[in-house]
């Protein structure tokens, strides 16, 4: 069944379900959730509050139900608030889903792609993609943001697509899987290692590294596959900068351990790369989406787009079970 007819048939049904509930007080009333405070909400939405409490004694008249306890100045959910809440965030999903479609159908190649993505990966990763995608689709406005956590960012549907790293099966998102690469010791020319290719493991033991601080998705990578020979890092500095790490890297300062695909992308000759002999570090890296939020058709295009470009990097073709 074509997915605009079916985003419409559903649309309908929750019509039928909410009866003759009007989409504006729906709005006042998840303003209301959010701010958990009439005067706060009405000041939000732009109306009064005595407008906005005037509608919401109105939806609770439709329902038949109160929807707020009010505790002197304080007000919380009831039972039947909770359940309106969690339709009305589908119902709004879904009639969004109808405009986003609909508004596809008139600028094919048009619109906006948010894509959430770690930063080190923003930073040295995918600016040729973003050059390339550009050049092919000049009309569609391409925002590329930052985050370590790129799952819940899609979740909370900031960004319409991630790039994340070792994400687990999730039953809201749709994952395509794009690479897997291994992490590499990375050291300066001037380093006692530089005239090395290879490295076991083990010996990271006491050596000095600069990281990211506990807590990031890499380091913590790391740190769990040197724990499992019996060793934690070195750590004498950490930053949340990539680009911090790689320039007190090249000022030989420590050491860092970092993804062999990004090493080779900075392409810097004052940067060596030292291989792990057996069981490195590794990360797969995929795109997300949520499963029940429409994809445009620039956003099918960025995706397809994506897939090639790491392909192209040399990454290891991860494919889905």
């Amino acid at each position: 069944m074509n997915p605009i007819i079916s985003i419409i048939i559903i649309s309908i049904t929750y019509e039928k379900l909410v009866n003759r509930l009007e989409i504006r007080q729906l709005h006042y009333f998840m303003a209301v959730c959010e701010e958990m405070h009439f005067t706060k909400a009405a000041e939000k939405i732009g109306v009064s509050q005595p407008t906005l409490s005037q509608q919401i004694r109105a939806l609770e008249d439709e329902l038949h139900m109160p929807l707020f306890d009010r505790i002197g100045k304080k007000i919380a959910l009831t039972e039947a608030g909770m359940l309106l809440l969690n339709n009305a965030t589908t119902i709004m999903d879904t009639l969004q889903n109808v405009k986003d479609s609909i508004a596809d159908l008139r600028h094919l190649h048009g619109g906006k792609i948010r894509v959430g993505i770690m930063p080190s990966d923003l930073d040295y990763r995918i600016t040729q993609l973003v050059i390339d995608f550009h050049h092919e689709f000049p009309k569609v406005k391409l925002m590329v943001i930052s985050s370590i956590d790129i799952l819940q960012q899609v979740l909370d549907s900031e960004v319409d697509i991630g790039i994340g790293v070792n994400v687990q099966p999730h039953d809201r998102l749709v994952t395509i899987p794009l690479c897997k690469e291994e992490y590499v010791l990375t050291v300066s020319k001037k380093h006692p290692l530089a005239n090395r290719t290879s490295i076991d493991l083990k010996e990271l033991k006491d050596l000095p590294v600069i990281m990211y601080p506990e807590g990031y998705l890499g380091r913590d990578l790391v740190e769990e596959t040197v724990r499992q020979e019996g060793f934690q890092l070195h750590s004498i500095l950490e930053t949340s900068s990539a680009t911090s790490i790689l320039n007190l890297v090249k000022a030989d300062i420590g050491a860092t351990v970092q993804p062999n695909l990004l090493i080779r992308q900075i392409n810097d000759p004052d940067l060596h790369m030292i291989r792990f002999q057996e069981n490195p570090p590794s990360r797969s890296m995929a795109i997300i989406y949520r499963s029940d939020r429409y994809l445009s058709q620039a956003a099918k295009a960025f995706i397809d787009r994506c897939r090639e470009y790491f392909q192209d990097q040399g990454g290891v073709r991860v494919h889905p079970d």
